[in-house]
């Protein structure tokens, strides 16, 4: 690896345009904001470092055994997000950016292109919600000294945004411009000359010179070049360089190495379409990332799911894509499974757990019917309560995920029917010290959680299997968290050393439920009594709720409370107990 000599931003900007420098496919994807951008062109022309960069010259026959990708110029959150697949032709050299990836796409954007990102608030799908933004230099005023510590006032604006006012001298200049002028001297006075700006006005010259300096006469940019074509060492390079920055995650990498080695499809391609397929394609959201359709990837390809650059050979990159499309229909149909478990985004407290399911889907050869069939109820209410157990239990999802999916694989594999094993799941999870087991101090712990907490949906999932959580419900307040305030209560007749006592309890365990979406909007604020009294016609129809609910002895005042609130609290932690087959401990 050699120290080459350094180039202004203009030569490797003109290099980047010339295709002499393309993304490698291990390159994550640009993810730097308008502020970053800013940042990074107010640092040139204030003359300050900006790091260095990691270049790799890529061989002809070295360069036609991986994709590359070309430099975004215009991004446009919605319709253009990604680098385009470059082209090496064959018998053709290039040199590929290990290190600098998002500096060197930002200085394209911020000078050759555009920025446009979703307005706040605005619609996806408006044709007005991603207003085309280029950057611009004010040449006659600094910047507020308390934004993001900018020596030049430097914005992304429309082009109308930088249009000035009829009479008004042309403040706003755009810095691509400055590419385009002759010379730093009588150029830069005609510039200010043609915007009416004053030309003693020395601040318009010095900021604008400033400019011209930083991207066509100063030398920044200081890079490396590695020249080896060995690919474990190029792989091993980047991986340490990149430690530094955002870390590249094992998602990332993966993709990258598919990307490279897929003979047939575009890896980048069918994960990003699975993932958005996946979060907004069912009946509810989810916000599954790629690092959980990759990990089922490999747990579905039958390959270590550990995260080794060894790991990622031509052959185990083969057969994941040879498995893709089972993997694909299996993540669909694990996450269909879910939401009708009444999961989503915000109930779903471990994303992984959807990787055992949807590795049972795969291994066992099931399609659509098991999600609606008659002879899959029983088993499909046996794998709602293991991933129910799986998040309500702490530490199972965390720590370990690579040894605990690998034993669960192993359970399913060794398994002849075409249930899903939960004993032998659960035996082997609890071999490696994740046992789904509960005792009774771990049911108090759960008595306590609260409303719209990490794991209090799957808790009153187990606690009322009876539900159809397809539909929608919602966690609801028993006793509505609206009358809970000092004032009303004390005006309800709540002494005062015991309201804050009620304002903690109201969202707590014990006074939720789940209540069909409808429902839920109609009850609002009324007391529970007077609910049940207009929501059933008949008095049978209300004490089957009433037991299935456990709301016995519900009182009709607020200042009852407390009282409803502990004989509540002993019937779940009795019923709690039994679903979870904890023995129940004897007062001392």
């Amino acid at each position: 690896m050699a120290f080459q000599t350094p180039v202004t931003v203009e030569e490797i900007l003109s290099g980047i345009h010339a295709k002499k420098y393309l993304l490698p496919a291990i390159q994550r994807e640009f993810v730097w904001g308008p502020n970053q951008m800013r940042r990074l062109m107010d640092s040139l022309m204030r003359g300050y470092p900006i790091g260095s960069f990691l270049l790799w010259q890529v061989d002809p026959a070295t360069a036609q055994g991986y994709a590359f990708y070309d430099f975004l110029t215009d991004y446009h959150e919605r319709d253009h997000p990604y680098a385009t697949k470059a082209t090496v032709p064959t018998g053709q050299s290039t040199t590929a950016i290990l290190d600098g990836q998002q500096r060197l796409t930002s200085l394209n954007i911020a000078i050759y292109g555009s920025h446009a990102e979703k307005k706040k608030y605005a619609w996806w799908n408006s044709p007005d919600a991603f207003p085309r933004r280029r950057l611009y230099l004010n040449l006659l005023e600094d910047p507020d000294h308390e934004e993001l510590s900018l020596r030049y006032d430097l914005r992304f604006l429309t082009d109308p945004e930088a249009q000035s006012a009829p009479g008004q001298p042309a403040n706003w200049y755009r810095v691509g411009e400055v590419l385009q002028l002759a010379n730093s001297g009588p150029a830069l006075l005609d510039a200010l000359r043609t915007r009416d700006i004053d030309l003693n006005d020395q601040g318009a010259y010095q900021r604008l010179y400033a400019l011209y300096e930083a991207l066509r006469v100063t030398k920044p940019i200081n890079y490396y070049l590695e020249a080896s074509q060995d690919a474990d060492k190029v792989l091993d390079i980047f991986v340490r360089v990149n430690s530094g920055g955002t870390t590249l995650s094992y998602s990332d990498l993966l993709l990258s190495m598919a990307t490279n080695q897929w003979e047939d499809l575009d890896a980048r391609e069918e994960v990003r379409a699975l993932v958005q397929e996946l979060n907004t394609g069912g009946s509810r959201e989810f916000s599954f990332s790629k690092d959980v359709v990759l990990k089922t990837a490999l747990m579905v390809a039958g390959i270590d799911l550990r995260f080794q650059v060894t790991n990622f050979t031509r052959d185990n990159m083969k057969k994941v894509e040879g498995s893709w499309s089972t993997t694909r229909a299996a993540l669909l149909r694990a996450a269909t499974l879910l939401s009708r478990f009444g999961l989503s985004t915000r109930s779903l407290t471990a994303d992984s757990v959807v990787i055992p399911v949807a590795y049972f889907f795969a291994s066992k050869g099931l399609d659509d019917s098991y999600l609606d069939s008659s002879s899959a109820a029983s088993d499909r209410a046996q794998l709602q309560q293991w991933v129910n157990r799986s998040l309500m239990k702490r530490g199972i999802w965390g720590s370990g995920l690579d040894t605990t999916l690998g034993r669960i694989r192993q359970a399913i594999d060794a398994h002849d029917g075409a249930g899903f094993p939960v004993e032998a799941v659960q035996a082997e999870m609890a071999g490696i010290g994740k046992s789904l087991d509960f005792e009774a101090t771990e049911v108090d712990e759960l008595l306590e959680l609260k409303y719209g907490g990490q794991r209090t949906f799957p808790v009153l999932a187990m606690l009322y299997p009876g539900l159809d959580l397809s539909k929608a419900f919602h966690e609801d307040h028993v006793f509505p968290k609206s009358r809970f305030t000092r004032k009303r209560l004390a005006e309800a007749g709540v002494a005062a050393e015991d309201i804050e006592t009620f304002i903690d309890a109201v969202n707590r365990l014990p006074n939720l439920q789940l209540l069909p979406g409808q429902a839920n909007v109609e009850k609002q604020a009324v007391l529970p009594s007077d609910w049940l009294a207009q929501a059933f016609t008949s008095e049978e129809q209300r004490q089957m709720y009433v037991a299935q609910n456990d709301l016995q002895l519900l009182p009709g005042t607020v200042s009852e409370f407390m009282t409803f609130y502990e004989a509540r609290k002993a019937r779940l932690r009795e019923r709690l107990q039994q679903r979870l087959g904890v023995k129940a401990v004897a007062p001392a």
